[in-house]
């Protein structure tokens, strides 16, 4: 059986780690270099640097920044915000990225993913999903959530797994931050038939809620934010927790 895996993410803004509740009203959480390194002590399976404001902002992610972190920590480093060509790609792996993330430049130009997967591997392509449940169905957005697309999400999942990403994150704007638990009937959806392994993100309140991802959700990877930020869950025992209900994890 394969192990889950636990991985903080980093959402960044000015260079600060923030974190807010469905994609709004952010607030502070520390210095990212100085997070990613405690989070690689205590055995995060992998980390995720999210620049939120680059597309936006019409802008780069923050090499600097990745680069830093990079030289910090000794487990796999996924980067994604203001991506949108093989040259940028090549910046953030230059500087440290094991894998970069990719969402509002996947869904303007989808013909990127098959670029990318091609020029880099597919291993280190994650392409994300930010998802609101709208009218009745789970619709994709973008440029940090605040653009809705005509797109369904079920849909576009299956359409970047055949375009060659080799892996989802998928975010549930409607839970994150709420701290009410993973979207697990759109996660186990998605997982059903991925045959790439998700990651879901979006509403982790609670060690429960990562059975339940990890297991009604058939996720691969369960990632979180503000209860490792806020040191109210630690991976440690989190992972322990885990193992004592018959979920594989790596210690």
């Amino acid at each position: 059986m394969l192990t889950k895996r636990i991985i903080p993410c980093l959402d960044i803004k000015d260079g600060r780690t923030v974190k807010g509740t469905n994609f709004i009203n952010l607030r502070d959480a520390g210095d990212p270099v100085a997070l990613a390194a405690i989070y690689a002590e205590q055995g995060a399976d992998e980390l995720v640097f999210l620049d939120i404001t680059a597309t936006v902002d019409e802008r780069k992610t923050l090499i600097d920044l990745v680069r830093n972190v990079a030289h910090t920590i000794n487990i796999p480093f996924t980067v994604g915000g203001g991506i949108s060509s093989v040259a940028d790609v090549s910046a953030l792996l230059n500087a440290g990225a094991d894998k970069i993330s990719i969402n509002s430049s996947a869904v303007r130009n989808p013909d990127l993913i098959n670029e990318l997967a091609l020029e880099f591997g597919s291993q280190c392509i994650v392409v994300a999903i930010d998802t609101r449940f709208l009218n009745g169905e789970h619709i994709v957005h973008t440029h940090g959530g605040r653009k809705p697309t005509e797109l369904r999400t079920i849909a576009w999942a299956k359409e970047i797994e055949e375009r060659g990403a080799g892996e989802i994150l998928l975010t549930s704007m409607d839970t994150d931050g709420t701290k009410a638990g993973f979207a697990i009937e759109l996660t186990a959806q998605i997982s059903a038939s991925a045959n790439i392994p998700v990651i879901a993100s979006g509403g982790a309140g609670t060690m429960d809620h990562f059975v339940d991802v990890f297991t009604t959700g058939q996720a691969d990877a369960g990632l979180a934010a503000s209860i490792f930020h806020f040191k109210e869950i630690e991976i440690p025992a989190l992972k322990g927790y885990l193992r004592g209900n018959g979920i594989e994890m790596r210690i």
